[in-house]
């Protein structure tokens, strides 16, 4: 067996394992071999956002076997902190060496462990709704709304996809999708096992997205009323579902009461005049047509979130949105692009939730690893105990997405990996874990037809529907990925019919309507006892997790709390895969109800192509 130098993620080596709070002792063990010759070893340390660099000698700790021995002891810093450390030998002879992570530093991740995280949402099952197209009460009448708004009668046609002569896709037609068609199904949603609704945005807008914020005060009328909102929140709660709303908070629509520039509101806008109580929102190149705007689109002016009126506006304020909307009767708050919002914009908003509500869950949208990620040359502190509770795990979907779709499962084991090391255990076991989302192409579709033989042209895209072979095979893969996505640490998350067996490439197809009357009941049946089983299996909600095989097509893991045991085998080639995992007792397939023997503690176990168990 190669024994390494140091692993920063065996006890050996490293105590305590992974990110820490603040003020915590660190020992760390080296075991280079003797035949090396190193007399002297020096741990070096930068600490990134206080600036501060250091080094410590390790001290001569006998020798084992081959391997000398060097260990040290620090004390994590009193404020929350990233640190970056290597290692450096020394030979008799003055010759230096140094030691470090495939050429970078390893990652020590130091957070604030006195404001706790709500343990609820990391537990449950999330299920992402987009308003305009799960389902509606009503064909709504677009009369008098704001925006150029055209409804389509038929809950089953082609959302409009083209853009206009000036290349420009509006997003103006909808579907009328609504909350009390949201409170018409929370029966179908509890019986998923759904415990949080995640709601994109729901305030006034002039686009069937609703990104382009117009009143943050205001429900959609085409959604409904604050109180058809307070009635969902209320029916939900009766069946253990909480509701997140969606936060748009680093830019509005430009057809909106704070930038005006159509002028459909009343109120004096910043694109309309100086005087305007808005006007410090926004930054002007030239007034009123050249602004800051999100990734340079134009209805979509970018606000200043350092700005006093606009924080006590959104978050401060005895009657800010923030508060507003947790009065009102949501209980979590998802920050849309949150690497564009200041930390200490983030920051406040979490303090206020605290006093709102203080079981509220402070949700980042963040696509990378955001224990150390950048953003506008700045490294982000979105997890070090102060900010979110949680992230989106797109990590998660990315390395679940390589690995249904041909990857190896050792590269999906070492990302997760690494997330596991570099988060706060209460954000690891709190991120949002999804396949598709409404940012990405229905997961079905990706599994059925690989990405690389997707139609080019975009009309086809449109119209392409799955061949029935092709279907059965992204089933079958999407069957066993859920699996995976339900049996790993952190929320399940299904984007709206997702379970229901809905297809679509690129936004906006992957935003169609809901199939009501036409789902496809395996999948949905699937979904189902998944999500019986997250609810009633502790194991599952916040058990350890042990990794049992990640070779090739197979992966198989083990989650554990207080005795219980869940253990998931996935098979996602196109062969039999046969797996060896240690187990003592009968083993039950709680999927199909399987039972397995154990041979001298040994699970001997012969999984087909494309499929998934759930052992208990």
């Amino acid at each position: 067996m190669d024994i390494p130098v140091f692993d920063s993620r065996s006890e050996l080596y490293k105590t305590p394992y992974g990110a820490v709070p603040c003020g915590t002792r660190i020992d760390l063990t080296l075991r280079p071999l003797k035949a090396e010759g190193f007399t002297a070893c020096t741990l070096v340390i930068y600490q990134e956002f206080a600036g501060r660099r250091l080094e410590l000698p390790l001290s001569p700790a006998g020798e084992w076997e081959d391997r000398s021995l060097f260990t040290v002891s620090y004390t994590a810093p009193e404020e929350p902190e990233l640190i970056w450390y290597s290692f450096r030998f020394t030979r008799s002879d003055g010759q230096q060496i140094s030691l470090d992570k495939n050429e970078a530093s390893w990652q020590q991740t130091v957070y604030d462990n006195s404001l706790s995280t709500p343990d609820w949402f990391g537990r449950g099952v999330t299920y992402q709704i987009f308003p305009d197209r799960f389902c509606r009460s009503r064909v709504p009448d677009p009369t008098g709304m704001i925006g150029d708004r055209r409804v389509h009668e038929n809950w089953e046609e082609l959302m409009d996809y083209r853009p206009d002569e000036k290349g420009i896709i509006h997003n103006c037609d909808f579907f009328g999708g609504n909350l009390a068609g949201i409170t018409g199904k929370l029966d179908y949603l509890q019986s998923l096992g759904v415990s949080t609704l995640y709601l994109c945005p729901i305030f006034e807008s002039a686009s069937n997205h609703r990104y382009d914020t117009g009143d943050y005060d205001k429900v959609d009328p085409m959604l409904g009323t604050e109180e058809d909102f307070r009635t969902l929140c209320q029916e939900a709660k009766k069946r253990r579902i909480r509701v997140m709303l969606d936060g748009v908070f680093n830019h509005t629509g430009n057809n909106s009461r704070y930038f005006n520039a159509l002028g459909q509101y009343p109120s004096l806008g910043a694109a309309q005049s100086w005087e305007s109580p808005y006007i410090n929102w926004y930054t002007f190149q030239e007034w009123p047509t050249k602004y800051d705007s999100w990734w340079g689109i134009h209805t979509l002016p970018a606000v200043n979130e350092n700005d006093p009126n606009y924080i006590d506006f959104i978050v401060e304020g005895q009657c800010s949105v923030i508060r507003r909307w947790l009065r009102a009767g949501a209980e979590a708050w998802r920050l849309d692009v949150a690497d564009e919002l200041p930390d200490e914009f983030i920051a406040r908003i979490r303090r206020v939730m605290m006093e709102e509500k203080p079981e509220s869950f402070l949700l980042g949208e963040v696509w990378e690893d955001g224990s150390n990620k950048i953003s506008y040359d700045k490294r982000r502190r979105y997890l070090l105990g102060r900010e979110t509770h949680g992230l989106m795990n797109y990590p998660f979907r990315v390395g679940a997405m390589a690995y249904l779709q041909g990857g190896d499962a050792a590269c999906f084991r070492e990302a997760m990996e690494s997330i596991r090391e570099n988060y706060p255990p209460s954000a690891f076991y709190s991120a949002m874990n999804m396949l598709g989302t409404h940012d990405n192409p229905r997961i079905l579709t990706m599994l059925g037809k690989p990405p690389e033989t997707a139609p080019e042209d975009r009309d086809q895209r449109a119209h392409y529907r799955l061949t029935q072979a092709e279907r059965d095979r992204g089933r079958a893969l999407l069957m066993a990925g859920a699996v995976l996505l339900y049996a790993f640490p952190g929320s399940p998350t299904i984007f709206y019919g997702d379970e229901a067996g809905m297809e679509g490439y690129e936004d906006p197809f992957n935003r169609g309507t809901f199939p009501w009357g036409r789902e496809d009941r395996t999948l949905q049946d699937w979904f189902v006892r998944l999500g019986a089983l997250r609810n009633a299996r502790p194991s599952l909600q916040a058990g350890s997790l042990r990794w049992l095989h990640a070779q090739g097509r197979g992966l198989a893991f083990l989650r554990e709390l207080e005795g219980e045991r869940t253990a998931a085998l996935i098979n996602a080639g196109d062969e039999p895969l046969s797996l060896e995992i240690p187990w003592e007792t009968e083993a039950v397939d709680a999927l199909s109800g399987e039972t397995f023997e154990p041979v001298e503690g040994r699970l001997y176990l012969q999984m087909p192509p494309l499929s998934a168990r759930l052992l208990v």
